[in-house]
């Protein structure tokens, strides 16, 4: 065998041992390993933060209802408006069954979401998303709990907006992570999916 011939079968037998290596990573962020996974879910806890109605609400209020969680910010021009739409066409496809899940829009924008700025911008949303504000230290802590990214940007000419997460999150009945929620497949797919965990 000649010292090219190794070498190529060295490279050759690394690439596949890598790509195995992939592979079974891959498979584990999935869920798909060969075992259940007992530990518990990396994203989401305990929270205490204010709704526009200036009431306090905690992770405990959640408990007994499938929830979602979207995280933004009421300057935001375009995603969390959109998004936040979607969500309320979910619930309107859920019909009579609305009421058996709940919906949490989490500021991201602490230092210009008032509860009252809050309430006022989910008036044109569906009445079961819940709009949440706190103090600062508050939202760092929920958005550390729930893997979230976001950055104040500042503007040219004064002002800034927000870089951040655009996940919907989906929550058990116990609040326990399920899974990312995909409401751009169309409101009837979500409902029909949401309405599993009831």
């Amino acid at each position: 065998m000649t010292a090219r011939t190794t070498r190529v079968i060295l490279i050759l037998s690394a690439f596949v041992v890598g790509l195995a290596l992939a592979f079974g990573v891959v498979m584990l962020v999935a869920g798909r390993g060969a075992g259940p996974i007992t530990q518990a879910s990396a994203v989401g806890g305990p929270f205490s933060l204010v709704d526009g109605g200036g009431k306090m609400v905690t992770d405990r209020d959640m408990k007994g209802k499938p929830f979602l969680v979207f995280f933004g910010f009421t300057h935001c021009p375009e995603i969390c408006p959109t998004t936040l739409f979607e969500v309320s066409e979910v619930f309107r496809r859920l019909g009579p069954d609305a009421d058996k899940a709940a919906a949490l829009f989490i500021t991201v924008d602490p230092e210009r979401d008032t509860p009252a700025v809050m309430k006022d911008y989910l008036a044109s949303f569906d009445p079961r998303l819940r709009g949440l504000t706190g103090d600062p230290e508050a939202i760092q802590a929920v958005l550390r709990s729930y893997r979230v990214y976001s950055k104040k940007v500042l503007l040219d000419g004064g002002g800034y907006t927000m870089d951040h997460t655009a996940l919907v999150y989906l929550m058990d009945k116990e609040g326990r992570f399920v899974a990312p929620f995909n409401v751009k497949r169309g409101a009837e797919a979500a409902a029909a999916d949401l309405r599993k965990y009831f």
